[in-house]
């Protein structure tokens, strides 16, 4: 795919500031203010990020790899059966150095997010056995990354992804033998506090970091880890706390509910006046569901601080579109998870696996598997070394436009606003509850391959806030049925209104005449005007 923003222009950034004013960086802390996350003006920040996921912790699903190879010491074992340990050293320095770089932080400045949470794997700043010793690779790694973000002008909120011993006991820590050993032995919490202390005397007075994110997804429900060591999350959370407010008073720290980080059951009060909490937050269910998110609005007015989803995604551009704006109509910012990955559409970028990567592949899939070459194997690292650069990887616009609510693309109809009735819709029948998608509204999704579409009767409608980087003119189609002998409906954009009148009964695209946006918000009304009529999507062009 052709990446359409390879060449930006002064004009270009200037329209991704004026379209996100909120989101752009000011000088000094972020700190809280009530449920809001403000900057030392006062002003309120929603932070919009990006999840830099498989560079400091490589995941083996990011890389395509089987149970053999789903965590980073699997994953590093692989490495150096194939290729032998002195190879494989070389290879993971030079991968720690070009997954994420200078260009990569450039270019997410450049889309206009202005975050990203680092997920980190402890053992690259400390290490694992009796007499552990603090690393120097992975501080200079996160030097480099604070460095390149106050360069581009966005935040870092640094995650503690991989504890010392594991929190969750899964792959995504680094666990050993799926144990939360960061919960079973004591020593590995004094080395999780220890390391907090160290990277908090690190940026203590560098504003460009936002926050402290304590641990990633601890204690899931799932394995039993929660029931039994949930009690010592929040005195864990404290006490990681108060060793870092010793040398560190002024960054956010944000603290994740177990399983997952979506329990937030624990958390009675704050126990410090500059705390996030964060959920994350995945729609997986078949059919899409938007899943709700009261128990967080709840939780937040409970505690008078701010929430915060520190993860969502690896799903498709619709639910993308509808997450992200339930969010923000909420005051709730975000940070999409991952920034890029192998062989998939659906996140910002993606890059190609190497020549012979089936075998490799097969190899972490099934112990037995036949064992390639040292030459097999090191060609193809060499040439994954290559492909994670930014330069040759697959950009994918329609992903970030669906996270900012941007065209070009399609609008999903059942992407309405969230403003509610009289609103963002209206409906004869608002007692009346949605089956699919959006359950507790009253605006009626129905299954359409391969998706989902609204239906609208007459006097009915449903309003969109679509954004445009620059005031020019689109082309639009809609996709509707109609079930009625003669159906009407009205499509407006900023006012500006075109009337469709068919007796087709089946779905249809109808190509309207061009429409003119602004640069910025541009508010979009379907509405029936005779008969009944399902809407699918509106694309843009």
């Amino acid at each position: 795919m052709k990446n359409v923003f390879a060449s930006p222009t002064a004009c270009f950034s200037l329209l991704i500031a004026s379209l996100f004013l909120n989101s752009a960086p000011a000088a000094g802390f972020l700190h809280t203010q009530g449920e809001n996350i403000v900057d030392e003006h006062g002003q309120k920040i929603l932070l919009r990020g990006v999840g830099l996921g498989n560079w400091m912790l490589p995941e083996g699903y990011m890389w395509r790899f089987g149970e053999q190879g789903d965590r980073p010491r699997k994953i590093e074992k692989i490495v150096t059966d194939l290729i032998g340990p002195d190879n494989a050293a070389k290879f993971w320095k030079k991968y720690r150095a070009q997954y994420i770089t200078q260009a990569d932080i450039q270019r997410i400045a450049q889309l206009g997010f202005n975050s990203v949470r680092p997920a980190m794997n402890a053992r690259l700043f400390l290490s694992e056995g009796e007499n552990p010793v603090y690393q120097d690779e992975g501080f200079e790694l996160l030097d480099n990354l604070v460095k390149w973000c106050k360069q581009s002008g966005i935040y870092v909120i640094i995650d503690m992804h991989a504890a010392p011993g594991g929190q969750t006991g899964q792959n995504i820590d680094d666990s050993i033998n799926d144990e939360p050993r960061l919960f079973m032995n004591p020593i590995n919490q004094d080395r999780l506090v220890a390391l907090w202390v160290k990277i908090a005397a690190r940026y203590k007075d560098e504003p460009t970091v936002a926050a402290y994110d304590l641990l990633n997804e601890p204690l899931p429900e799932r394995t039993g880890a929660e029931a039994k060591y949930k009690d010592a999350l929040e005195p864990l959370y404290k006490r990681i706390t108060q060793a870092i407010r010793a040398v560190d008073k002024k960054h956010m720290i944000t603290v994740e509910g177990a399983n997952w980080a979506n329990d937030w059951s624990e958390f009675t009060k704050p126990f410090d006046d500059n705390l996030v909490y964060q959920f994350h937050y995945y729609c997986w269910d078949n059919p899409t569901h938007l899943n709700g998110i009261n128990q967080y609005l709840d939780a937040r007015k409970r505690l008078g601080a701010p929430a915060w989803a520190g993860e969502t995604g690896e799903k498709d551009d619709a639910i993308y579109w509808g997450t992200t704006d339930y969010f923000e109509a909420n005051n709730i910012g975000w940070s999409f998870w991952p920034w890029k990955k192998m062989e998939a559409r659906n996140a910002p970028y993606s890059f190609k696996p190497p020549e012979n990567w089936n075998v490799i592949r097969a190899y972490s899939r099934n112990a037995g598997a036949a064992k390639p070459s040292p030459e097999i194997a090191q060609k193809a690292f060499n040439e994954l070394l290559q492909n994670i650069q930014l330069t040759n990887c697959i950009f994918f616009p329609d992903v970030v436009n669906a996270l900012f609510h941007r065209v070009p693309g399609k609008v999903e109809a059942e992407n309405y606003g969230h403003e509610g009735l009289t609103h963002s819709y209206f409906v004869k029948q608002p007692a009346l509850k949605s089956k699919y998608y959006r359950t507790s509204e009253p605006v009626l999704v129905e299954l359409v391959e391969p998706g989902q579409a609204i239906r609208l009767n007459v006097g009915e409608w449903a309003t969109y806030s679509v954004n445009s980087l620059q005031a020019r003119s689109y082309a639009l189609t809609v996709r509707a049925q109609m079930d009625s002998v003669l159906a009407v409906f009205q499509v407006s954009v900023n006012g500006n209104s075109q009337e469709v009148v068919t007796d087709s009964q089946g779905w249809a695209e109808f190509k309207l005449k061009p429409v003119n946006l602004v640069a910025g918000a541009n508010q979009v009304k379907l509405s029936v005007k005779n008969g009944s009529v399902g809407f699918d999507w509106m694309e843009f062009q």
